[in-house]
Formats: C-alpha cells, structure tokens, sequence
C-alpha cells in the first residue's frame, strides 16, 4: 500500500488545495448554465407536469414493452381514408400487446393469449382499469386524451407499455 494515500482516497497528484478550486469553479460554471438555460430556454409547464406524472406512475419492478410497430409512422396512408384506427404493436420478452385506438376508445389483445389487468395510465391518479379475457382480448370506452401507458399485470409479472400519445 502506498503511505501517501489517505484511507484509499484518489490522489491526483495536484498538491493540496488545486483540485477543491477546480470542483468549485466546475459547481459554479453548472449552476450558472443551469440558471441560464432556465431563462433563455425553460422547460414548458405542461411538458414539466407531464414528467413529473409520468414519473408518479413508474413501476421499477415492471418490465417495459417497446413500441415495435405504430401505424402513424409504419404503415402505407391508404387514399381517401377518414378517422382510421391507430395501431400499436408493443413487445417484452415473449409478450406482445397489439392495441388500437379509435374515437370511440382502446381495444388490443395479449399474444400469446392470457389472462391479465390491464390499466390504462393516462396521468398521475389510477387510470381505467380493465381486464383482458382468457384469449388475450380487452377493452375500454374512453379514448386516451394525451400521452398514456398500459400495465399489466399477468402471471405474477408486470409489464408497463412505452408511452406514447394517442
């Protein structure tokens, strides 16, 4: 062991002194940055409320389903068609929720098919709790307003979809 070393802390090999000025200029230049970007650049207040919501609702032991397929971005615009049904295709390890959104509200179905709680998170109180049968399948009447999430909850796991806006 070297003598030089105080209890295994790092020596950097500056003398006493140098490396504390060095961290207070670097702490000072942060909050300066920080207080600039709040002026000249601030975080919109919805979007503030929706990431704290968003972080109200996280459940750390969920695995989390990626958004594989969306129909706005991945599907071929079919011509003269009105109000089509969004399609979202989500996937967590052997799991796949397909889910569409229409005006009237969201249905999908669990692949391979299976029982489950699924709860649509739509902010930061309980979302519309509804229960997908033994083939996988669900509903809810009230479409999702803004962003949203699924969570589910099967065979003693939970999965919790990427969220997206409807």
């Amino acid at each position: 062991m070297d003598d030089d070393l105080d209890d295994g802390a790092f020596d950097d090999g500056a003398p006493d002194g140098i490396g504390d000025d060095a961290e207070s200029g670097r702490t000072r230049l942060e909050a300066e940055l920080r207080e600039a970007a709040a002026i000249l650049d601030p975080v919109p207040a919805e979007l503030r409320r929706l990431a704290v919501e968003a972080y109200a609702l996280h459940d750390l032991d969920a695995k989390i389903a990626e958004l594989t397929f969306d129909s706005l971005v991945d599907a071929i615009p079919v011509r003269g068609a009105v109000d089509v049904p969004r399609m979202l295709t989500f996937h967590a390890g052997g799991l796949t929720v397909d889910v569409e959104v229409t005006s009237h509200g969201i249905m999908g179905q669990l692949l391979p098919p299976q029982s489950a709680s699924v709860e649509v998170l739509d902010g930061p109180r309980a979302g519309a709790a509804l229960t997908a049968d033994d083939m996988g399948r669900f509903t809810g009447g009230a479409r999702p307003t803004g962003p949203f999430a699924l969570r589910l909850r099967a065979g003693g796991e939970v999965v919790v979809t990427e969220w997206t806006r409807a």
